[in-house]
């Protein structure tokens, strides 16, 4: 009989740490829409970039660059009412670039700072190359790479590739 309640015990014990641990797991991103600014700031601290959206409200970005894969925003009314908080450095997200007319200030109010800021091309022809560390398809260690034109005003192109960051090198290890 002692047998019997120690098993039940066990797995009453078992399936609250599991609950405790799941609950450990959860990110921004699970925040929702409507969460009161005081309430995200408490638990997560204060955002990382800011910057005025055109309605008048703050658009505020938590990220991991420049070595992490993460980023996480929101805008914020007047009033303090934020939107869903959504995880920003994602394929997905990185194809509202294909749209419109993008500058680097709106490049950065979207996805926060890049990891890095390069340059690359000929000396005729350079572009500005910004950079943001993220997991390609949820699996992938990637860059994501923003082109901006030679002066440096308008995304030209983008495209994801493999974050050297993480490349093995077989020479020396």
């Amino acid at each position: 009989m002692n047998a019997i309640k120690c098993m039940r015990l066990g797995k009453t014990a078992a399936c609250a740490l599991t609950a405790v641990l799941l609950a450990a797991c959860t990110s921004m991103a699970d925040l929702p829409a409507g969460t009161p600014l005081h309430q995200i700031t408490s638990e997560y601290g204060e955002p990382d970039f800011s910057c005025l959206i055109p309605n008048g409200g703050e658009r505020l970005i938590w990220t991991m660059q420049p070595m992490g894969q993460y980023a996480w925003g929101t805008n914020v009314d007047a009033a303090g009412n934020t939107d869903q908080v959504q995880q920003l450095l994602k394929d997905e997200r990185f194809r509202v670039l294909a749209s419109g007319s993008w500058s680097p200030e709106q490049v950065r109010c979207e996805f926060g700072p890049p990891a890095q800021i390069d340059s690359v091309g000929l000396p005729s022809s350079t572009s500005i190359v910004w950079s943001y560390r993220y997991r390609q398809a949820g699996a992938w260690n990637s860059l994501m790479y923003v082109y901006f034109g030679s002066d440096g005003s308008r995304v030209t192109r983008f495209h994801p590739g493999p974050d050297p960051m993480y490349e093995r090198n077989f020479w020396f290890d």
